[in-house]
C-alpha cells in the first residue's frame, strides 16, 4: 500500500471524529439544556444528521486553505450526489398522505389475512412486508412509508425504551437486507449489479429467498416478545383521523409520480424534474395533502452529502482491508466495517478490483447488506427512518448503543440466514 498523502490522512482523521461525534449527539443535547444561551448551537450540532455535513464542511474549509479553491472545487465537483438527491425526492413523495393512506390500505388489506390479534399482526406487516417491499420501490421510499406508519400507529402513545429500540433495530436490518430481492433497490446491491452481471433470478436464487426468512423471523419474534404493548396498534392510524380519504385519482397520481422517481433513479436530471411537477400538483391538491416532510428530507440528503464528500476520501485504507480477507473473513469484515461506514461504500471499492471469486463478491454483499442496521450510517435508509422516528425517543435522540442492541439479534438472525441456510 502506498503512502497516504496528507489530505488522505485529514479526510480518515475528519472521518473518525465524525464518527465520535455521530454516537455523542445525546451529549449536544443535554449541553443545550445547561447552556441555554448556546442552545441553538448545541442543539445543531445535536442533529445526527447534521454531523457528517459539518464534518465534510471542515475537510472542505481545509482544502481551500491548503489546496487552493480551484482543487477543493475539483474535488467537490468529481463526487457523485445521485444517491443524496434521490432519497430527498423519493422521502418527499413517499411521505404524502396519498401514499400513506395508500400504504395503510395496504396493511390493513394484509392484516386481515394475518392469524394474530389486530396489533400484532400490524406490526408484524408493516416490520415484514413493508421492507421486502422495499425491493421494488427502493429502501428509501420503504424506510419512509415503515416509518411514518410505526409513527402515527406504534408511537403515537407511549411505549417503553426496550420496544422503541427493538423496533427500530429491527426495521433498519429488515430494510437492509430486505432491499435485495432485485438488483436496484439496495444501494450496496447497485454499486455492483450492473459491474457484476447480476440480475433479477442472481438476486433471488443468492440473496433474496434468505433475506425474505430472516426479515419474516426478525418481525415475528419482535411482535411475540412485545405482544402485551401492541394493542393500540389495531386503532386507525393518528394521522389519518382527521382527514377524509384521498380520492383514487389523488392517489394514482402521485404513485405515478413515485414510480417515475425509482425508475429514473440514476438520472437526476430526469427524477429531480418530476420531483418539481409533483411540488406543483402537491400544491393544486393542497387539500389532499398534509405537511411535506421537506426539512427531514433535506436533513438526511445532507447527512449523505457529507458521507459522500468524508468517505471519497477513505479508499487508501478500506480497499486494502477488505482485499486482505478471504471470503468467510470479508463477509465478517464487511459486517463490522458497514457500522462505522456506508455499505454502499464498501461494495463499491469491492468493484473495482478485477478477478475477484463470486464467493467473495456475494460473501462481500452479504456482508455489507447484514450489517445495514447497526448503526445510523451503515445504510443510506436508515437517516431516513431515524429523522421521522427520533422524535419518540428520550431527548428526540436515537442513542447509538441502543440502536446498536436493538439491532444485535436481528442480525443474528441475518448472519444465520446467509452463512447457514
Amino acid at each position: 500500500m502506498t503512502s497516504p498523502t496528507t489530505l488522505q490522512m485529514v479526510g480518515a482523521a475528519l472521518f473518525a471524529l465524525a464518527l465520535i461525534h455521530t454516537f455523542s449527539t445525546k451529549f449536544f443535547e443535554r449541553l443545550a439544556h445547561r447552556q441555554p444561551q448556546h442552545a441553538g448551537t448545541w442543539h445543531l450540532l445535536g442533529e445526527v444528521e447534521v454531523v457528517f455535513g459539518f464534518w465534510a464542511m471542515v475537510l472542505v474549509v481545509f482544502m481551500f486553505f491548503a489546496l487552493g479553491k480551484t482543487e477543493a472545487v475539483a474535488y467537490i465537483e468529481s463526487r457523485n450526489f445521485t444517491e443524496p438527491m434521490f432519497v430527498f425526492a423519493i422521502m418527499v413523495i413517499a411521505g404524502t398522505r396519498p401514499i400513506l393512506q395508500l400504504a395503510n390500505l395496504i396493511v390493513q388489506g394484509l392484516v386481515r389475512l394475518i392469524p394474530l390479534p389486530g396489533g400484532m399482526a400490524k406490526y408484524f406487516a408493516v416490520l415484514a412486508v413493508v421492507p421486502v417491499l422495499g425491493s421494488f420501490i427502493t429502501e428509501p421510499a420503504a424506510m419512509t412509508l415503515a416509518a411514518l406508519i410505526l409513527r402515527d400507529s406504534l408511537f403515537a402513545r407511549d411505549v417503553s425504551n426496550r420496544l422503541r429500540y427493538a423496533t427500530i433495530g429491527v426495521l433498519f436490518v429488515n430494510v437492509s437486507i430486505g432491499g435485495t430481492l432485485t438488483p436496484y433497490a439496495a444501494p450496496p446491491v447497485l454499486m455492483v449489479a450492473a459491474t457484476w452481471g447480476w440480475d433479477l433470478w442472481f438476486m433471488l436464487s443468492h440473496f433474496g429467498w434468505r433475506s425474505a426468512i430472516a426479515v419474516t423471523f426478525n418481525a415475528a419474534v419482535a411482535a411475540w416478545v412485545f405482544r402485551k404493548e401492541l394493542a393500540h396498534m389495531a386503532m386507525p392510524a393518528q394521522a389519518a383521523d382527521n382527514h377524509q380519504p384521498v380520492p383514487f385519482t389523488v392517489m394514482a397520481v402521485q404513485v405515478a409520480f413515485l414510480a417515475g422517481v425509482v425508475v429514473f433513479a440514476h438520472h437526476p436530471a430526469m427524477f429531480m424534474g418530476l420531483f418539481l411537477f409533483f411540488l406543483g400538483f402537491a400544491t393544486a391538491y393542497q387539500r389532499h395533502q398534509d405537511t411535506l416532510i421537506l426539512r427531514e428530507a433535506l436533513l438526511v440528503a445532507f447527512f449523505l452529502a457529507g458521507l459522500v464528500v468524508l468517505g471519497g476520501l477513505q479508499q487508501w485504507w478500506l480497499q486494502p482491508v477488505l482485499m486482505s480477507m478471504d471470503a468467510v473473513q470479508v463477509f465478517f469484515g464487511a459486517t463490522a466495517l458497514t457500522a462505522i461506514t456506508d455499505n454502499a461504500a464498501l461494495t463499491y471499492l469491492g468493484s473495482l478490483v478485477p478477478g475477484l471469486s463470486d464467493e467473495f463478491k456475494i460473501a462481500l454483499v452479504e456482508g455489507a447488506v447484514t450489517g445495514g442496521g447497526l448503526t445510523i450510517i451503515a445504510n443510506a435508509p436508515n437517516p431516513a427512518g431515524a429523522a421521522i422516528l427520533r422524535g419518540k425517543f428520550e431527548d428526540q435522540t436515537i442513542h447509538p448503543l441502543g440502536l446498536l442492541a436493538g439491532a444485535a439479534l436481528p442480525t443474528l438472525v441475518a448472519i444465520v440466514a446467509f452463512r447457514v441456510l
